[in-house]
């Protein structure tokens, strides 16, 4: 059974798994602005912000009364009607969606602040990094958050054989030669996020392990139940309850 027959062949562009974008109502989303609003030195009217890596523009339209000018940057179209929409329903006026391949080229026009939600483990390598940086204006800051090795289930799912079931648990435990040899994307520990941003041009500030928001759990009552007990908070200290890594930095 091939990775396409798992995953809807639509996140596929030949072998390569493009990735979905999180839903407008996902906790997740809802955690990620959260966690930002909490970096205070981030927020600037005056300053102009980019998304890489934007999808349907649920995470960067919300934020655009905050900026004076947004960017939603996405490799695929496939995202633009829907960002569109998004951006006539919030009237969100100083908000442009452009196609663009980050890894083949910076931004033309560097930004203040620049946002980038898994999306790094999409990218065909991590060399395209590096354009991030260059996208900056000097001093300038960014948030990107990438999934956490040490969550107990595998988040983008693997080519393994007899395992119909996108989210293997315990599977992004495995060493990295083995992970990366079947899995669908990359997956980060703390040292390797920071090192990957420190060798691309970054001095990473902080980082926030964020909490698991149990959105892939369709029940309800299941889901409530999980996130009063275990889920509540929007970060936490213990790897194994964080689906994520988020980090903040500036560029050098």
């Amino acid at each position: 059974m091939s990775n396409t027959q798992r995953v809807d062949k639509s996140l596929f562009e030949g072998k390569h798994y493009l990735g979905k974008p999180a839903d407008a109502d996902d906790l997740l989303v809802k955690r990620r602005i959260a966690i930002l609003k909490e970096f205070q030195a981030f927020w600037d009217k005056e300053s102009s912000l980019v998304d890489i890596g934007c999808g349907n523009g649920n995470t960067v339209l919300p934020l655009a009364k905050e900026f004076k000018k947004v960017i939603g940057l996405e490799y695929a179209p496939d995202h633009q009607a829907d960002f569109e929409k998004l951006k006539n329903e919030l009237n969100a006026e100083n908000a442009s969606w452009k196609q663009h391949d980050i890894c083949a080229a910076p931004l033309e026009s560097k930004v203040d602040r620049l946002i980038s939600f898994e999306v790094i483990e999409h990218l065909p390598t991590e060399e395209g990094v590096k354009n991030y940086a260059s996208s900056l204006n000097t001093g300038g800051l960014c948030a990107i958050s990438v999934p956490n090795k040490w969550w107990i289930f595998e988040t983008h799912g693997a080519s393994l054989p007899l395992l119909p079931w996108n989210r293997v648990p315990f599977f992004s435990w495995l060493p990295r030669p083995i992970h990366e040899r079947f899995a669908l994307a990359r997956i980060y520990t703390k040292k390797r996020i920071t090192t990957l941003l420190e060798d691309s041009g970054f001095e990473v500030l902080e980082t926030k392990l964020v909490t698991a928001p149990m959105d892939v759990i369709k029940w309800k009552p299941l889901q409530q139940i999980l996130r009063k007990l275990f889920f509540g908070n929007h970060t936490t200290i213990w790897p194994f309850k964080a689906v994520s890594i988020m980090v903040f930095a500036r560029k050098k």
